[in-house]
């Protein structure tokens, strides 16, 4: 059977998948494209990221597809039901991707907590002329030991966040409509195991509370964080969205740096991808990657081992 991962897989899932038996095509096919590469190459299995979409038209007009598989967790780009509906199995790879994205939401939080964002757009400019302003200007950092970390959505990803966060030294305060609490196990290099159980709590109390706010949601109707929550926030939090573009209204984002409110800002995500509004990019208060939060080579060698296995599983 033919398995067409169109936005990639890592070698070692196209290793198992041919040594179970199965021809991968590793091609990337522009969307418009996509239902006569599969009809005409009997694609059974379709894997994809973010960037492909897999609607009711293209399901309906390929017959051959068994499997479709997100290498990943969110499936919004996924009409998953109507899938399922029609017979063919809709798996993704929800653990694989959360550490990557874990520390990439820290990676974040310390380059603007120390403004590395910006140093290191100046130094190559301005370092050997304007040594002791840019020291000056940059002088006034924070430490996040001692803070507290707000994280809205506890779920996996989320989940993964709070534990680097209490390896930090961080008070951790989480809200999730689904999930009373959960029980965090650190492992550290030598055996050793620490156990922490974090209860949530309301959402409105951890925005008023948190020094440090991480987004772990699906994609949602309507923004998560808007206007109104921004309103209740402490001055000078760090916000971090390493979910999905749309849960964060941007123009009221703008607005809240430009007050003072928000002291600093991480978007992985973006309403307009792969397109970000130019106020995005160019802000001075934004650290920014290109979705980029699963993008570790660990990363992508689980997914692609994992959707091998599943994949292998299903068909046998």
């Amino acid at each position: 059977m033919k398995v067409l991962a169109n936005d990639g897989i890592s070698n070692t899932g196209k290793e198992a998948l041919e040594k179970g038996g199965y021809d991968v095509i590793t091609t990337t096919v522009a969307q418009e494209q996509l239902i006569n590469y599969i009809n005409d190459k009997k694609i059974g299995v379709l894997l994809v990221r973010s960037a492909t979409k897999v609607r009711k038209d293209l399901i309906d007009a390929c017959p051959t597809i068994k499997i479709i598989g997100r290498g990943g967790v969110g499936m919004d780009n996924i009409d998953v039901d109507y899938a399922k509906s029609k017979g063919i199995h809709v798996i993704n790879t929800p653990a694989s991707s959360s550490h990557s994205v874990a520390e990439l939401v820290f990676a974040h939080f310390y380059g603007l907590a120390r403004f590395l964002h910006n140093s290191n757009r100046d130094m190559p400019l301005e370092g050997d002329a304007n040594f002791n302003k840019l020291k000056k200007a940059y002088a006034n950092g924070v430490e996040l030991k001692g803070k507290t970390l707000g994280v809205l959505g506890f779920g996996r990803i989320g989940q993964a966040t709070a534990k680097v966060a209490l390896g930090v030294g961080m008070r951790v305060i989480a809200f999730d409509p689904f999930i009373d609490k959960a029980n965090l196990e650190l492992d550290f290099f030598d055996g050793q195991k620490v156990n922490f159980e974090i209860k949530t709590i309301s959402k409105n109390e951890v925005l008023k509370q948190a020094d440090f706010i991480t987004l772990h949601v699906p994609a949602q109707k309507e923004y998560v964080i808007g206007k109104a929550e921004f309103k209740m926030m402490k001055d000078g939090v760090i916000l971090a969205n390493a979910a999905r573009g749309g849960v964060v209204d941007e123009v009221a984002l703008i607005n809240a740096i430009e007050s003072g409110k928000i002291a600093g800002a991480a978007l992985d995500v973006f309403e307009n991808e792969p397109k970000p509004e130019i106020q995005l990019l160019m802000n001075a208060s934004l650290s920014l990657t290109p979705h980029t939060g699963a993008a570790t080579n660990e990363a992508q060698d689980r997914i692609g081992t994992e959707l091998a296995e599943q994949i292998i599983s299903i068909l046998g």
